[in-house]
């Protein structure tokens, strides 16, 4: 099923796909073999903006609210994607709504993470399991963990364990692994801040390091930005605070890229569809090796407000205008993407 890919520092490592995960990886891809992907499985923080939005508790905001707005996004943005990123909590509806070139992952973890102790430790939906998450008709099973290369060393263990049984699940039940991976400051500082842009190139590093190493199963890395656009001087959306220079901002593009032996894409991580885009182009310039994005809120959060006071009808006037133009703006910026299998060392798949 795979051939030989050349590794970090000339060691080989022998890349093998099963028959069912080869066919859901196809499923997940453009014709060009790029993840090309729309993301619409945030629950806690989605709730809590739908209820700023009617200036309402959040308890107000229900099942069938999340549901609608989730269908709305779904069918508006995925003509436009090669996938889309749900949960199998409010999202099942929005599956159903998507167009039929679109893929389908399912997130498997529970919103958030413990806040009752330290590390952010993960857990998963209880009613959930791979092989559920294969019987809906999902192409992948997404985690999302915190991580901090700079945390407890036994925090990080309880969640190196975590991703690996997850990993065997997935291989048990041939669906393809997605592991999204959010870094933090474990003494609490500011995550937006320029003194954590300095730091997130390593934290980047490090995790990537970590998660592309066989024991854990995993298929795709799905990670951040290596830098933070608003402190790379000379960028488009330069707040005026300098963590790094535009060289050394294409320089920490190559060096993340170079340490991934996986297939690996971009999330939005919440920021503004313009310094996503900006970031993308900094990666086409550094010719980083990619295979595409998820991309959630970049595309549609501005239109949350809209559907908190006028309804989903209103939101999909508003998407049909400016969510597909967002949208747009990301496949524009990835037509340099490298295609998953090449990544993996692999031919293009039949």
């Amino acid at each position: 099923m795979g051939r030989e890919a050349p590794a970090p520092h000339g060691i080989m490592i022998s890349m093998h796909l099963s028959e069912g995960k080869l066919k859901r990886m196809k499923a997940l891809a453009n014709s060009r073999g790029v993840i090309a992907a729309a993301a619409m499985d945030q629950r806690g923080s989605l709730q809590k903006a739908l209820a700023a939005g009617r200036s309402v508790d959040v308890k107000e905001v229900t099942p069938e609210t999340m549901s609608e707005f989730k269908v709305a996004v779904s069918k508006v943005l995925t003509p436009h994607a090669s996938a889309i990123l749900l949960d199998p909590e409010f999202g099942l509806e929005a599956a159903k709504a998507r167009s039929k070139n679109a893929g389908l992952l399912l997130a498997y973890e529970l919103s958030g993470y413990d806040n009752t102790q330290a590390g952010r430790l993960p857990d998963l939906l209880p009613h959930v399991s791979a092989k559920r998450i294969v019987d809906l008709g999902a192409d992948a099973v997404k985690i999302l963990i915190y991580y901090s290369p700079y945390d407890d060393a036994g925090v990080n263990d309880i969640k190196h364990a975590f991703v690996e049984r997850i990993g065997a699940e997935c291989e048990t039940n041939q669906i393809p692994f997605f592991l999204e991976m959010v870094g933090y400051d474990p003494k609490g500082g500011d995550e937006k801040g320029v003194e954590f842009a300095k730091a997130k190139p390593d934290v980047v590093k490090k995790y990537m390091a970590e998660f592309t190493k066989p024991q854990y199963g995993v298929d795709v890395l799905k990670v951040e930005i290596p830098i933070n656009a608003e402190y790379v001087e000379g960028s488009s959306v330069y707040k005026g605070q300098k963590a790094y220079s535009h060289d050394e901002a294409l320089t920490h593009f190559r060096e993340s890229a170079a340490i991934a032996t996986k297939p690996f894409i971009y999330l939005s991580a919440g920021v503004s569809n313009a310094q996503f885009t900006e970031s993308l182009k900094m990666a086409a310039e550094a010719g980083t090796d990619y295979s595409g994005v998820l991309c959630g809120r970049a595309t549609w959060k501005d239109g949350i407000p809209i559907f908190a006071k006028h309804g989903a009808k209103a939101l999909e006037d508003w998407l049909q205008k400016e969510g597909v133009k967002n949208i747009n703006a990301v496949n524009d910026a990835i037509t340099g993407a490298t295609p998953w299998y090449a990544k993996m060392g692999m031919p293009a798949p039949a």
